[in-house]
C-alpha cells in the first residue's frame, strides 16, 4: 500500500530546504559580492555585454568614479558617475570592459546608510565574454566585426576619444528569405545584421550591441538595417531600423522602441533631433498618390517630424516639393553602387534615357527611376536648422543638398545646375571664392575649377552623404554645412577609368541673401582612389573639440574591374581633424568591414551628467 505524505510532512520537507539555504532567520545572499556594496550584474539590459552594474546593496551612493585599468598599451578609460545615473541603475554603471578578458575595475565612492557615511576605494575583477555577432558566412568575414584595426595616428589632444561605429554585415541567406516571394523594395530588403560597437584610440572594442533581443531577421517589424545613430543631449543613442525608431542608453536600457507612425514606412539612413526634443526621421509614404492616380509606396523621399511622445508634428513630402522627374543625375550613376550593396555585376554601368523610358505603371519599388514610387531622390540625411526652422537634406540621386522651410518652400539648392526646370533655377547657388568673387563653371555648371584643379577651386558634391548643419559656425542668413562627397558621377559623368574616382570630406559656407556658396575646406582628393567610398560614409563637425570627424566607410576594398568581382572586403578609414587642418589628428583603419557611419561618442554625456 502506497504511503501518502501528510500536509505537515510536506511542509516540513519544504521548510528544511529553505533553512538549508538561509537558516531559520530567512534566506541568505548566496551570490558573490566582491566589494562592500552589492553584487555585479553583467549585461544588465541584455544588449550591451561589455557593461555591468555594481548594485548599491541598499546604500545611498555618491561621489562615484570608475576606472577600467587598460591593457598593455591600451587607452585609459576613467569617468565620474552622476547621482541620477546611480539611482536609475540601482548602483554603479561599469562601461568599457574588454571582451574575453579579466578586467580590473577600480571604483571609489561614498556610501551612506542611516546617516553614517564611509568613503571607499576598492578594486573589482570582472571577466567579460568574447564579443559576438550573427554572421552571414561571407568569405570576406575574418572576425566578429573586423579582422583588425590599424591605428596609424592619434595626436595627444585626441587620446581620450571614443568612436561609435555603425557597420553592417553582408546580406544573410536567412534574412533574404523574408522577401523571397514579395516584391523587392523598402527597408525590409535591406536586412543585414547590425554591427554597432565603440572603439578607443588604441583600436580596442570597449562596447558593442548584442542586437538579437531587439532584432529579428524574420519579423517584418523587427528587421531592417540599424542606421543613423545620433547621441542625444542626455547621452542616449537614438536611431532607426526598418519600420522602427528607438532610443536606448549606453547601458542598454530601453527608453523607447516604437513602430513608425501609421502613414509612414521604411526608415533608413538618418534622423536628427531638434533642440525641443522632436525627431526628424527619413522615411517614405505608406500610401502616396502619383500624378496619374496610382497608389504606391514612395521610396526614401519623406521627412516626418515626431515629438518626444511619438505624435506626428509635420511632414515634408519631397515628391511634392522637388522635381521627381529630374533624371539627369540618374543617367550617370554607377549602377554597381546605387544603394547599400556594391553590385559587382553592374559596376560601371549607367542608365540610358531608353532604360528610364521603359518604366511604366507596373514598375515601382526600390529601383532607380524618376517619379514617385521609385528611388528618384535617395535622401540619405536630414539636418534641422533652428535658426530659421528649416531642414537640410542630402539627395544622393539628385546630386544635391537642399534647404527647405517649414512652409515647404525651397530656400536653396547646392548642386550642379544641369537639368533643373526653370521654376527651380532661382534656388541654385552660385559658387564664389573666399573673397566673394564669382567662380565660373561650365557644362551647365556641372564642372567647376576644383573638379580638375588640385589647388583650391570649387566642386559640387556627387552622390553625397550626410549634409549636416554646423550650429557653432552658422547664424541666420549664413549657413555652414558638412558633407561626405562620395564622388560617383563627378562632373555629371563616369570617368574614363574607374580608378580615377575619389571621395572628399567638405565644408561649405552658404550666404542665403546673396545665394552664394563658398567651399571652405576639403580633404580626400589627395588620397585618390584608395580612399574612395562608392556608398555610405559621414562627415561631421564636433563642438567639444572644434573638429571634423570623417568615416570613409566603404574605402579600401580591392575590386577586379576586368572580371567584375571583389577580391577583398572594404577597410574603412576613421579620421578626425582639427577644424581647418589639412592633415588629420586621428587616422584609424578598420580592416575587412563594411562601414556605414562612425562618430565620436561622449561618455561624459552618457554617464557623468
Amino acid at each position: 500500500m502506497k504511503k501518502i505524505l501528510s500536509l505537515a510532512a510536506i511542509t516540513a520537507v519544504f521548510c528544511s530546504s529553505v533553512y538549508a539555504v538561509g537558516g531559520a532567520s530567512g534566506p541568505k545572499i548566496d551570490h558573490e559580492r566582491q566589494g562592500k556594496i552589492g553584487e555585479v550584474i553583467m549585461n544588465p539590459y541584455k544588449i550591451a555585454p561589455l557593461t555591468a552594474i555594481i548594485k548599491d546593496g541598499g546604500y545611498k551612493l555618491s561621489d562615484v568614479t570608475v576606472e577600467i585599468v587598460p591593457k598593455k598599451n591600451g587607452a585609459p578609460l576613467k569617468y565620474k558617475v552622476a547621482n541620477n545615473r546611480l539611482l536609475t541603475y540601482g548602483g554603479i554603471p561599469v562601461f568599457g570592459l574588454y571582451p574575453d578578458y579579466v578586467n580590473t575595475v577600480k571604483v571609489s565612492y561614498t556610501k551612506e546608510a542611516y546617516g553614517k557615511k564611509e568613503n571607499i576605494n576598492e578594486t573589482y575583477t570582472i571577466y567579460a565574454a568574447p564579443a559576438y555577432a550573427e554572421t552571414s558566412g561571407s568569405k570576406f568575414k575574418k572576425g566578429v566585426f573586423f579582422s583588425g584595426v590599424d591605428v596609424k595616428k592619434v595626436d595627444k589632444d585626441f587620446k581620450d576619444r571614443l568612436y561609435f561605429v555603425n557597420n553592417i554585415d553582408k546580406k544573410h541567406g536567412r534574412s533574404s528569405r523574408v522577401t523571397w516571394n514579395s516584391p523587392s523594395g523598402g527597408a525590409l530588403e535591406w536586412n543585414f545584421y547590425p554591427e554597432n560597437f565603440i572603439l578607443d584610440t588604441a583600436g580596442d572594442i570597449r562596447w558593442y550591441m548584442l542586437a538579437t533581443p531587439i532584432y529579428d531577421f524574420e519579423q517584418q517589424n523587427k528587421a531592417g538595417v540599424m542606421m543613423g545613430f545620433v547621441q542625444d543631449k542626455d547621452g542616449a543613442l537614438v536611431w532607426g531600423y526598418g519600420q522602427r525608431y528607438a532610443k536606448y542608453d549606453i547601458m542598454g536600457r530601453e527608453v523607447f522602441n516604437r513602430l513608425l507612425p501609421d502613414s509612414y514606412v521604411d526608415y533608413s539612413h538618418q534622423l536628427d533631433i531638434a533642440p525641443n526634443g522632436n525627431y526628424f526621421l527619413r522615411v517614405a509614404s505608406a500610401d502616396a498618390l502619383t500624378p496619374g492616380g496610382k497608389h504606391v509606396r514612395s521610396v526614401r523621399d519623406v521627412i516626418v517630424e515626431v515629438d518626444k511622445d511619438g505624435n506626428v508634428v509635420d511632414d515634408w513630402r519631397l515628391y511634392e516639393i522637388l522635381d521627381p522627374y529630374r533624371d539627369v543625375a540618374l543617367k550617370v550613376l554607377d549602377q554597381g553602387a546605387v544603394c547599400l550593396n556594391v553590385d559587382a555585376d553592374k559596376a560601371g554601368q549607367t542608365l540610358s534615357a531608353e532604360d528610364l523610358a521603359k518604366l511604366d505603371d507596373s514598375n515601382f519599388g526600390d529601383i532607380v527611376g524618376s517619379g514617385v514610387g521609385r528611388n528618384w531622390a535617395h535622401v540619405n540625411s536630414v539636418s534641422y536648422d533652428p535658426n530659421d526652422d528649416s531642414i537640410i537634406i542630402s539627395s544622393r540621386h539628385q546630386n544635391a543638398i537642399i534647404k527647405i522651410g517649414r512652409d515647404k518652400k525651397i530656400k536653396w539648392i547646392l548642386g550642379a545646375h544641369k537639368g533643373w526646370k526653370d521654376e527651380y533655377k532661382k534656388y541654385l547657388l552660385q559658387p564664389v571664392d573666399k573673397k566673394g568673387k564669382k567662380i565660373e563653371c561650365y557644362d551647365d555648371y556641372s564642372k567647376c575649377p576644383g573638379y580638375e584643379n588640385d589647388e583650391g577651386g570649387f566642386d559640387w558634391t556627387w552622390t553625397q552623404h550626410t549634409a549636416y548643419f554646423i550650429g557653432d559656425l552658422s547664424k541666420k542668413g549664413t549657413t555652414y554645412v558638412t558633407a561626405f562627397d562620395n564622388g560617383d558621377s563627378r562632373g555629371m559623368e563616369q570617368p574614363a577609368y574607374p580608378t580615377d574616382k575619389y571621395s572628399r570630406a567638405v565644408v561649405y559656407k552658404i550666404d542665403e541673401k546673396k545665394m552664394t556658396v563658398e567651399q571652405v575646406w576639403e580633404y580626400g582628393k589627395e588620397r585618390g582612389n584608395g580612399w574612395y567610398s562608392p556608398v555610405t560614409s559621414i562627415t561631421k563637425y564636433n563642438s567639444d573639440k572644434k573638429s571634423i570627424s570623417v568615416y570613409s566607410a566603404t574605402a579600401g576594398g580591392t575590386f577586379d574591374f576586368k572580371n567584375g568581382a571583389w577580391l577583398s572586403a572594404p577597410s574603412p578609414f576613421l579620421m578626425e581633424f582639427k577644424y581647418g587642418a589639412k592633415e588629420p589628428s586621428v587616422e584609424i583603419q578598420i580592416k575587412d568591414a563594411t562601414g556605414y557611419q562612425a562618430m565620436p561618442f561622449s561618455l561624459e554625456e552618457a554617464l557623468s551628467k
